[in-house]
């Protein structure tokens, strides 16, 4: 099984699929050694993963920190206890009772996890733009476009022109057509799939505002995106990570859709009674 799969801490883990083989040797000797790596130098590292301390320092900053020093200090608030909850695997013998507990404490450690790595001035700034955006286009594939049409179901309560998109061709026509007025929230778990990257290149060409929800903070849609809004879910054998992100991703909208009410709370509400009444004629 591989290594990835057993990352832990919430910085290593988004970076991880990123990283060369190199940097990925010193990863999994700090996961290894996560107790006593506040003693080691860049010295004790490299000489213990066979790396020059030059590659160390390159791998600190590619996590986004200035040096060693500043990674231990990010490190030391996300270690485990031993009496913490720790990665739950699901097994074929496990009773409902305990396939609940462990599902849920997955999400829920997912959703902690997130907390640590949302830059919250970045949300901020992502909900001013959605505000005045004339239009907002979501794109996004397989699990992800099970996200966006949560968020162009829940953002038209606020009388948005808002349209989620699930097919390439669609995707390209409407980026082409946007314009700096608009907006686009792009989703992706691995920020990595080509047909959504080639849809954002269009719209950044049109200098389209782009809010990236993705796992990966050095993937390809990141790079690309103005503002990038990042949480990642804990994986299971018997769930795959990008499922448990879709979780945290529709957490992250959570976070916007409630700025975004916060914004202008009379409208949201005269919304909401209209929308309520025009439901409520539907019913017996």
């Amino acid at each position: 099984m591989e290594k990835a799969q057993f990352v832990q801490l919430p910085i290593l883990r988004s970076s991880y699929q990123d990283l060369t083989k190199s940097e990925r040797r010193i990863a999994d000797y700090i996961i290894e050694n996560e107790k006593n790596i506040m003693e080691q130098t860049i010295s004790d590292i490299a000489a213990n993963t066979g790396s020059a301390e030059i590659t160390v320092s390159r791998f600190c900053k590619k996590l986004g920190f200035s040096g060693l020093q500043s990674l231990k200090i990010a490190l030391a608030g996300e270690l485990f206890t031993p009496d913490e909850s720790i990665y739950q695997d699901i097994h074929r013998t496990d009773s409902y009772e305990a396939l609940a507990g462990k599902i849920f404490q997955n999400i829920n450690d997912g959703l902690q996890d997130t907390l640590k790595l949302l830059d919250f001035k970045t949300i901020e700034k992502a909900v001013a733009v959605l505000c005045k955006a004339r239009s907002v286009a979501v794109y996004g594939f397989g699990n992800s476009a099970t996200v966006c049409r949560d968020i162009e179901t829940r953002f038209m309560r606020f009388g948005m022109l808002i349209h989620a998109y699930e097919d390439s061709h669609m995707q390209v026509t409407s980026a082409s057509l946007l314009t700096a007025a608009d907006a686009i929230i792009a989703v992706s778990h691995t920020g990595a799939t080509i047909e959504l990257l080639q849809s954002v290149d269009i719209a950044k060409e049109n200098n389209v505002p782009v809010i990236a929800i993705t796992s990966y903070v050095h993937s390809p849609l990141a790079k690309r995106a103005d503002f990038v809004l990042h949480g990642m879910g804990r994986e299971v054998r018997y769930r795959s990570e990008a499922v448990a992100s879709r979780l945290v991703h529709m957490a992250i909208v959570d976070l916007l859709y409630t700025g975004i009410s916060l914004n202008d709370t009379e409208k949201y509400i005269n919304h909401m009674k209209k929308m309520r009444q025009a439901i409520a004629k539907r019913r017996v």
